[in-house]
């Protein structure tokens, strides 16, 4: 059954869309919150959080040069769906907003011109004496100098922990208030304030859909929602909003 059967869209309208961590688990890498998740494996409170950073700037750089190394395995690379999105970027006459909350480059690697890194970008550093950011794909650590200001131990990963406001949501509210669909991608539905964007897109008058694996928390906020992978949903949702 096509996805958008039951909507009226025309090819300049503008489209919102949010991606999270199921779009680039397909890729190979770990997601956060489902079974066997990263936070299943690590205290977030040690990892993800300014404290954690204070209390153990050690550990917290570990965690993220791990995942800095797997984010640059060969082997991990942009999917169909990645791959989908940038092409929809490309063809749609109407405006196309790509915001997401995975801090890999996936999208970018994909084609993908400027998506909205809410949560931060792992191969990012910023420092927290001079607010520099500067990129960063080797590791981390508290000898490190900041290129900037030239003093040591204030680099960290220009990533988005809990407790911290989300990086461009005055962007992401004015493309909400403007959209006329607003799609979400491989999100869990637990994180605000992006769990919160259907229903601001929605009160905007926007058409809203969920393509997920599995329902998100938020799946009855939505007008449509779709089970399945992305490789798979997204690439047919793209082709039908091209032929319009």
């Amino acid at each position: 059954m096509p996805v958008l059967d039951f909507l009226r869209l025309n090819p300049t309208d503008s489209i919102v869309i949010l991606t999270g961590a199921g779009i680039s688990q397909e890729s190979g890498l770990d997601t956060f919150r489902c079974a066997g998740g990263i936070w299943s494996k690590v205290d977030l409170e040690d990892v993800a959080t300014p404290r954690g950073f204070a209390r153990n700037p050690d550990l917290v750089h570990r965690f993220y040069n791990d995942r800095r190394r797997g984010l640059l395995d060969p082997a991990i690379q942009p999917n169909a769906a990645h791959a989908a999105l940038a092409a929809l970027e490309r063809g749609w006459r109407g405006s196309v907003t790509l915001v997401t909350q995975n801090i890999d480059d996936l999208h970018e690697r994909a084609g993908s011109a400027g998506p909205i890194h809410m949560h931060g970008e792992l191969l990012k550093a910023v420092c927290q004496r001079c607010h520099a950011v500067s990129d960063c794909r080797d590791d981390l650590s508290v000898h490190d100098l900041c290129l900037s200001c030239g003093r040591k131990g204030g680099l960290r990963p220009d990533v988005v922990w809990f407790g911290e406001m989300p990086y461009h949501m005055d962007r992401i509210q004015a493309a909400l208030e403007d959209c006329d669909l607003f799609l979400s991608i491989g999100t869990s539905g637990h994180v605000y304030p992006a769990a919160g964007f259907v229903a601001e897109a929605g009160a905007n008058g926007a058409v809203t859909v969920e393509l997920n694996l599995d329902p998100s928390e938020g799946v009855s906020r939505f007008d449509r929602a779709i089970q399945g992978p992305a490789t798979a949903l997204v690439p047919a949702l793209v082709a039908e909003l091209l032929a319009l």
